[in-house]
C-alpha cells in the first residue's frame, strides 16, 4: 500500500517526546463505530453501501473491530439493526471483529436478542461481540410506549438474562417487559464465551452494571468535556464494583470512543472535515435546539480547541491517545466514530495513517528495529572496515590462485 510518505517519517510531521510514556502491559488496538451519520439529503442505500465498504477496508487493513448501532429515529442514524449489518459485513471480511454497537436491550424480548446473537457467531466463524445498552434516543422509545427512564434497570435484568441463555441454560423468568418459560437457545454460539460490552456515557451506570456481570466497558463519551471528566471516576467506581463480587476490572476489555480525522497537516485534515462536520451537527444541534446555548451549536475549531475531537495530524492522535490512558492506563482498544466528516478516499487516508503510524508509536512496535538501526550505525566503521578486509582477501587470494592474471 503507497502512502507517498517517507519511510519512518510523517513527511514534516515528528513524533514530539512529550508523546513517549512507558510501554503498555497491553497492545491498544483500533476499531470503527458505525452508528452510522448519514445527512438525509443523501441516498440510504449507497450510504449504507459506503459503511459495508468502510467496513471491508479496515479488515484490509487491519483494524480490530467494527461496531454498528441501533437507532429509530432522527433520520440520520439509519441502522436500525446491527445484526443485519453484521450478517451483510461478515460477508465480506475475514478476520475482523463484528460488534453491535449497541443491540438496545430493552426493545427485544431477551430470547430473541440471544438467538439472533447465537446464530449471527456461526454466520461470522466465531466475529461477533455483543455489544449492548439501554438506549440513548428517547425519541425511540417514545415511539414503543416506553418509559426511557426504566431504561437502565431494564438492560441489568436483561443482561443477566441473555448471558445465561448463551451460556446453554434453560431460564424461567419474568419481569415488567418479558415472561420466560423454559427458555433456551437451541443453537447456542460458535465461541465457546461471546464477549459482551456495556455502553457507559457519563453515569457510573454502566461501569457497575459491567462490573456486576463480567463484561467488557463501551464508553461512549471518552473524549466529551462530561465524559472526560468522568472517565476515571467511573473507571474507579468500576473497579470498585467488581471487587464486591470477586472479580478485578480489566483494562484490556475497555474501548474508548472519540473523533478523529487525520492528514498530513492540520490544516489539509480541517479542509477535509470542514463541510461535513457542519453536516452533522445539525442532527446533534436539532435535539438540542430548545436550549439556549446548545453545548451541539459550536465549530469545528472550538471543538478542536476544547480537545474533545481531534482533526490534525499523527502527533495530534497519539497525544489524545496518551490523555485517554491517563484516565485509564493501558485500555483495550480505541473506537473512531464514523461520522462521515471527510470523503471516503480521505477517511481511508485517516485509517492508514493511524495504522501506519500511530498505534506502532503507542504500542512501541518498533523498538527492536530501532535498538538494531542505532546498534548497526554505532558499529558501523568497524563492519565497513571489516567488509573492506573481506574484498581484498578476496582479491589476494585470486591473485595467488592465478599469478598469470
Amino acid at each position: 500500500m503507497t502512502t507517498g510518505l517517507p519511510m519512518n517519517s510523517f513527511s514534516g510531521m515528528s513524533i514530539t517526546k512529550e508523546a513517549k510514556l512507558a510501554k503498555r502491559k497491553n497492545k491498544l488496538r483500533l476499531g470503527l463505530f458505525i452508528a452510522p451519520f448519514h445527512a438525509p439529503n443523501e441516498d440510504p442505500t449507497l450510504a449504507l453501501e459506503r459503511d459495508l465498504d468502510i467496513t471491508q477496508y479496515a479488515d484490509e487493513l487491519g483494524l480490530a473491530e467494527v461496531w454498528f448501532g441501533e437507532h429509530h429515529s432522527g433520520g440520520y442514524e439509519i441502522i436500525m439493526s446491527p445484526e443485519l449489518m453484521i450478517a451483510a459485513a461478515a460477508q465480506r471480511t475475514s478476520r475482523i471483529m463484528l460488534g453491535s454497537g449497541v443491540i438496545t436491550v430493552p426493545y427485544h424480548n431477551p430470547l430473541m436478542t440471544a438467538n439472533r446473537i447465537a446464530q449471527l457467531d456461526h454466520m461470522s466463524r466465531g466475529r461477533v461481540i455483543f455489544g449492548a445498552g439501554p438506549g440513548i434516543l428517547t425519541a425511540d422509545s417514545h415511539m414503543l410506549g416506553l418509559d426511557a427512564r426504566e431504561s437502565r434497570e431494564k438492560l441489568d435484568q436483561g443482561i443477566g438474562v441473555i448471558k445465561r441463555l448463551l451460556a446453554g441454560e434453560m431460564v424461567t423468568d419474568k419481569s415488567s417487559w418479558y415472561d420466560l418459560h423454559d427458555a433456551h437457545c437451541h443453537l447456542t454460539p460458535y465461541q465457546d464465551s461471546i464477549e459482551i460490552a456495556l455502553a457507559s456515557a457519563f453515569t457510573p451506570s454502566g461501569g457497575t452494571l459491567a462490573a456486576k456481570h463480567d463484561t467488557a466497558l463501551l464508553c461512549l463519551a471518552a473524549t466529551s468535556p462530561d465524559g472526560y471528566d468522568a472517565l476515571s471516576g467511573n473507571w474507579a467506581i468500576a473497579q470498585a464494583a467488581a471487587v464486591k463480587h470477586g472479580r478485578t476490572m480489566d483494562p484490556a476489555r475497555v474501548r474508548c470512543a472519540t473523533d478523529m480525522h487525520i492528514a498530513e497537516t492540520r490544516d489539509l485534515a480541517m479542509d477535509q472535515a470542514r463541510k461535513g462536520f457542519a453536516i452533522t451537527q445539525r442532527y446533534f444541534v436539532n435535539q438540542t435546539a430548545h436550549i439556549a446555548a446548545s453545548p451541539f451549536d459550536v465549530t469545528l475549531e472550538q471543538m478542536v480547541e476544547s480537545g474533545e475531537i481531534i482533526v490534525g495530524t499523527p502527533d495530534d492522535a497519539i497525544a489524545q491517545i496518551r490523555r485517554l490512558e491517563a484516565k485509564i492506563p493501558d485500555f483495550g482498544t480505541l473506537l473512531l466514530f464514523d461520522k462521515n466528516w471527510a470523503g471516503t478516499q480521505h477517511k481511508k487516508r485517516s485509517l492508514e495513517l493511524l495504522m501506519r503510524y500511530v498505534l506502532p508509536e503507542i504500542n512501541d512496535t518498533n523498538a527492536s528495529r530501532q535498538r538494531s538501526f542505532d546498534w548497526q550505525g554505532e558499529h558501523a566503521q568497524e563492519y565497513f572496515e571489516t567488509m573492506q578486509q573481506a574484498t581484498q582477501r578476496a582479491f589476494d587470494k585470486h591473485a595467488m590462485e592465478n599469478p598469470q592474471g
